[in-house]
């Protein structure tokens, strides 16, 4: 027989090819209406995150370019929308305030760094089959971490929302006291161009579904037009600002200028104590887009009923990072507003993002003079608003009552964000995490079971009132048996044979035992000879089939005083023949 290995098509790591291939006239209208829509927000939110990472305005705009179109067409997704998010905003900003001043300010130099190597780590990723690495950021410490880097995003917009200068304060408690003690200080005007911006917003997107209910005939509240809010904000924010003179006259602070133009082609600094020294910050910037972008894209595809491909994620996500480190852009992810947004908006390929960034180029070749005017209070508003919506306590609290530990971990993954930084925050929460896995399954659950009412199952003889053998000892063990817990398996069946002292046969029942590591199977063969010492014969029985082929591999299986049986229920029928007879 002849096998021949797959070597997969070239063109299935382009899905685009396959959308264009079988794209449909009635497609267009749809992601041109998406498309430009989506455009429309991400140009006030390009900004704003651009200032909240500490870099100019531009460069949040380039993020949106040559990076959204290398995902839409190296990405599996159909909606998702990939560009600047907050999240790695927060953590690009937090590895330029540390690293900066080591390499003489060198900003857009530290952010190609960044996006040169998060792009490089997401495609090793992928040649090395470690997808399933990121499933270390569990959910309780994803949540954690968003949680905390919303409120720590929140607060690092109040001086800018009130017009205030805090200094050099970075972390948040350090804000929150130089916003208390320059409150008095505040800028009315921009204050209430911050506070109308939010109200503006809160009204767009609870109310702004009744501007086209005459038009159509089912509009929900999630309809598109609902978040085109930060457009309109920024729109009317210029208007008062440069109809006012609110800039010169009153101390109002602008954007100011936005050089015009398309990105040119930059290369990252090859500075080695750099490269090593940003490293850990990318991968971990890396490793949260990933898991960022990817649930949001597994969440839209599923409303569908598609899938997308994690490994294809891996590729167009590194690359859309590898083109931002080349376009003076910075780390990008999938964004959750405007991906919402494309969806609501009836996006049905990725052609929606290559029209969006159509949006963009557009945007900087003839627009960017439009924003000179754009306060920093209003980009604070946008931003506060947009962050807002991924907070959720509910999380924790259900955490609480289901499984505690993961409440935990959650709180204390957000804890450490906010006292320690991002990154020793997320690291923390890791930690954590493992941890709590580790102390569980270092203390499994073990069983001694019985026959349930005449059948061929087993339960528990604590919770069910079953049948059992006098000369026999069935326990199940329900964990994989490896180094963080064999003592204590050996510890528990030493138990059970001394609590029966009838016992003859013990009976190992392995249904949920999925691997055995060389310690668990020392930890086996030890058992087996004291109990051969004892006269008493060790029985093995539904063993699974790779925990089989690793017992046939060794010497166990032949050194084993008892068998192996298919089942508990051959092993009861077979033992049950040798009941010793009875006394007296």
């Amino acid at each position: 027989m002849k096998f021949q290995a797959h070597i997969p098509d070239w063109r299935s790591y382009v899905p685009i090819l396959d959308v264009l291939a079988h794209y449909r006239r009635r497609d267009l209208s749809h992601d041109l209406t998406a498309g430009l829509i989506v455009g429309v927000i991400t140009v006030p939110q390009a900004i704003a995150y651009a200032f909240l990472a500490g870099l100019p305005p531009e460069a949040g705009l380039y993020a949106c370019l040559v990076p959204m179109i290398l995902y839409a067409i190296l990405g599996s997704s159909r909606e998702l929308v990939v560009g600047p998010v907050a999240i790695a905003a927060l953590m690009v900003a937090a590895t330029i305030g540390q690293y900066a001043p080591s390499y003489g300010g060198d900003y857009l130099g530290i952010t190609a760094v960044l996006c040169l190597q998060a792009g490089i780590f997401l495609w090793l990723l992928r040649l090395t089959q470690m997808a399933g690495m990121v499933n270390l950021l569990s959910h309780p410490v994803i949540s954690g971490f968003i949680n905390a880097a919303a409120l720590m995003i929140i607060v690092s917009q109040i001086p800018a929302f009130l017009g205030i200068n805090v200094g050099d304060a970075r972390d948040p408690f350090s804000q929150l006291i130089a916003i208390g003690r320059n409150v008095p200080d505040l800028n009315r005007y921009a204050t209430a161009i911050g506070i109308g911006s939010l109200v503006l917003l809160f009204v767009i997107r609870r109310f702004g579904y009744f501007l086209v209910l005459p038009f159509l005939r089912r509009v929900g509240r999630n309809h598109a037009i609902t978040r085109i809010g930060p457009m309109v904000v920024a729109i009317i924010a210029v208007v008062v600002v440069s109809l006012l003179n609110l800039d010169g006259s009153y101390g109002v602070t602008t954007v100011g200028h936005v050089p015009g133009g398309l990105p040119t082609l930059t290369i990252p600094p090859f500075n080695y104590a750099m490269w090593v020294d940003l490293a850990p910050a990318a991968a971990m910037i890396a490793l949260v887009a990933f898991v960022e972008s990817f649930s949001i894209g597994t969440t839209l595809a599923a409303r569908k009923r598609r899938r997308i491909n994690a490994n294809q994620e891996l590729i167009a996500l590194g690359a859309a990072n590898i083109g931002a480190a080349f376009t003076g852009a910075y780390p990008v992810a999938g964004s959750f507003s405007r991906s919402s947004v494309n969806f609501s908006a009836g996006a049905r390929t990725p052609v929606s993002s290559l029209i969006c960034a159509v949006v963009i180029i557009v945007t900087l070749l003839w627009l960017t003079p439009l924003f000179a005017s754009l306060p920093h209070a209003a980009l604070a508003a946008i931003i506060m608003a947009s962050v807002a919506t991924l907070i959720d306590f509910s999380s924790p609290v259900r955490a609480w009552s289901f499984y505690r530990h993961d409440a935990i971990t959650h709180l204390i993954t957000l804890g450490g964000v906010l006292l320690f930084g991002v990154e020793s925050g997320l690291v923390l929460g890791v930690f954590v995490a493992i941890a709590y896995f580790v102390r569980r399954s270092s203390q499994p659950h073990i069983a001694l079971v019985g026959r349930f009412e005449d059948s061929p199952h087993f339960r528990n003889v604590l919770r069910h009132n079953v049948d059992t053998l006098p000369h026999v000892a069935a326990v199940r063990i329900d964990e994989n048996i490896y180094f963080a817990n064999a003592n204590q398996i050996e510890n528990r069946l030493l138990k059970v044979i001394a609590e029966n002292t009838a016992t003859e046969h013990l009976v190992l029942v392995c249904s949920a035992i999925n691997f055995i590591d060389s310690t668990g199977l020392e930890m086996l063969s030890r058992v087996n000879r004291n109990l051969e010492r004892m006269d008493i014969r060790m029985h093995l029985s539904e063993v699974k089939g790779p925990v089989l082929d690793q017992l046939k591999a060794t010497n166990f299986q032949r050194e084993l005083s008892g068998n192996v049986y298919f089942t508990t229920d051959q092993a009861f029928r077979g033992l049950e023949k040798l009941a010793p007879p009875p006394t007296g």
